[in-house]
């Protein structure tokens, strides 16, 4: 019975706010996690540091649910940093307050503080995942969600033998905060990472890693679900394993058609399931991950992250098999990726269009106004680098958006005057301005747009050539949204070719390097909604913007209000 009193206690605690207020349907059960935000001392490396966990695990605990279920965790806070989680592709169906990014759905979870995030998985099952997002502290503090069918509910391909999770990453011998701090302070690029690594393990390539290394055990004939997670910070990542193929079958926990290709690009924050057979002669065969670079002229880790795909019966030092990765500026490789993902089950993508949305996406470069412009502006031609959309480069506020949203507190915090499009229309790819720092600059505020209930929006993401073009993976919080047409170049109305049948059903999509994506969705979810880049640092200097999305009618489409433990900044 002691067992359960943490749970109780978390339970009764929910009760009188629970019951005021009208919640989306509850699941079968309901799933309780503890998480303690703590450090602990990890060697890699050939180095010992301290980093920043969940629970003291690197990468952290697992949430297992099942479709429809409540999941509660609580937050506990042990580190000297602020702190807060986000439930990364989980739709928040009126939970927008448990959202989890600082500074827009709530304040931090300060120092020996405590938050409990309560939401409900509606309509939802899959591979999703958990991370920071306070700074960089998600360079640590991240891991998966699995979201399984409801009892009764198969999968919609042959049952495997078993399944992996595999999550991408970045880790860096430098305090993560501190390295925002200084790239930010220099007004220059950031400093690539240390190594790579899948589930926390650099593998052989590295340096006092010949034993770190993550292996799966795999049995001949059998065939294996990955549950592939890209983690990382601020690189895209390529992902093979020798001479086998791998059959995507879901992105971003929504099931696709199957799909076989030899490697895949998955950008952070995105997810991709594919199975696996090991059908090939008994041995030992290295999966490989490593980087995709569309930018030019940016430093970059080039040595891949290895693990052992093994089969059993395999002596144990023999030798590997080893991967072919792509060329890290390979496209087509990306492109294939991308044009074989189409939705297994598709009969809701908007047909017919309330708003049109144009936004620009791209890096920018500020003119120095430092006292210290060999400390403090060591971007392009002696400017500081940003990012915009729409050429607004996004203001981080110190309040909660959504808070001062809710109770009419604006305050001048923040605006309603997010442009549907951009101020000037040019050649966007080939003819941006580039003579930085002088045409190069962008606009800063913390600008919102406002969507009534039920908006049915299109939006077309289109990437620049100032500074450079580059893949951008968007992340929209609290949707998903279909993947209608995408295409290299400057978008054209008239060439575009639409799929409104089976089109991919994500929450990241990678803009195509030097082109554009199209995307539709549905306002159906009230709050305050993030949309960024998932490349930590572009993030950082400002690639980013807030939906807001009003209350409709009724209690199940009007946002209840903040739960009582609400954290304040």
């Amino acid at each position: 019975m002691s067992n359960w009193a943490p749970q109780l206690l978390l339970l009764l605690a929910f009760l009188s706010y629970t019951a005021a207020k009208q919640w989306p349907v509850l699941g079968r059960s309901t799933r309780f996690y503890d998480f303690k935000v703590q450090t602990r001392k990890i060697t890699k490396l050939c180095e010992t540091k301290n980093v920043v966990t969940i629970n003291g695990m690197f990468p952290g605990p697992v949430v297992y649910a099942q479709e429809g279920d409540r999941v509660i965790v609580k937050v506990t806070n042990k580190t000297p940093h602020n702190a807060t989680i986000h439930w990364h592709g989980v739709r928040q169906k009126l939970s927008c307050w448990f959202d989890g990014p600082a500074y827009i759905t709530q304040c931090p979870i300060q120092t020996g503080h405590t938050f409990v995030y309560n939401f409900t998985l509606v309509n939802q099952k899959g591979t999703l995942l958990w991370h920071a997002h306070f700074s960089w502290l998600r360079a640590t503090v991240y891991g998966a969600i699995i979201v399984y069918p409801r009892n009764g509910v198969h999968y919609p391909f042959k049952a495997p033998h078993a399944e992996h999770i595999i999550i991408l990453g970045e880790y860096w011998l430098k305090n993560a905060i501190e390295l925002e701090q200084a790239t930010l302070t220099g007004g220059g690029a950031t400093f690539p990472a240390d190594a790579y690594t899948i589930n926390g393990r650099p593998g052989p390539n590295y340096n006092c890693s010949t034993n770190d290394v993550y292996k799966i055990q795999v049995v001949a004939g059998k065939t294996y679900l990955l549950r592939i997670i890209n983690a990382a910070l601020n690189t895209e990542h390529f992902f093979t394993i020798a001479n086998h193929k791998l059959t995507i079958v879901e992105a971003d926990a929504e099931y696709t058609k199957p799909f076989s290709v030899d490697r895949l690009m998955v950008a952070p924050g995105q997810t991709m399931n594919v199975l696996v057979k090991a059908d090939q002669p008994i041995g030992k065969y290295s999966m490989a991950m490593g980087p995709y670079m569309s930018a030019r002229n940016v430093s970059f880790r080039k040595t891949p992250a290895i693990g052992f795909f093994q089969y059993k019966g395999t002596t144990p030092n023999g030798f590997a098999f080893s991967a072919q990765l792509p060329s890290f500026n390979d496209n087509f490789a990306v492109m294939k990726v991308m044009n074989g993902l189409r939705s297994l089950n598709t009969n809701k993508v908007p047909l017919e269009i309330d708003r049109n949305l144009f936004f620009t996406i791209g890096l920018n470069v500020e003119k120095c106004r430092s006292l210290n412009p060999m400390k403090s502006c060591q971007g392009p031609h002696g400017g500081v680098l940003a990012a915009s959309i729409n050429n607004i480069s996004f203001i981080s506020p110190n309040i909660s958006l959504l808070q001062n949203y809710y109770y009419n507190t604006i305050n001048g915090h923040f605006t309603e005057d997010f442009p549907a499009a951009p101020s000037k229309s040019y050649d966007f790819v080939n003819g941006a301005p580039n003579n930085s720092p002088n045409d190069t600059q962008s606009v800063t505020g913390t600008r919102t747009m406002v969507l009534e209930y039920g908006t049915r929006v299109q939006l077309i993401l289109q990437d620049t050539g100032t500074v450079t073009t580059e893949n951008h993976p968007i992340h929209l919080h609290g949707y998903n949204f279909y993947v209608v047409s995408y295409g290299t170049g400057n978008y054209n109305p008239n060439k575009a070719k639409l799929n409104l049948v089976d089109p991919p059903y994500m929450n990241t999509i990678g803009v195509p390097v030097g082109g554009w994506a199209a995307i539709r969705f549905v306002a159906d979810n009230p709050g305050v909604w993030f949309m960024h880049c998932h490349l930590e640092i572009h993030m950082s200097w400002g690639l980013s913007m807030a939906f807001i999305v009003k209350n409709g009618k009724g209690a199940s489409e009007t946002l209840p209000p903040p739960p009582t433990d609400f954290p304040r900044c």
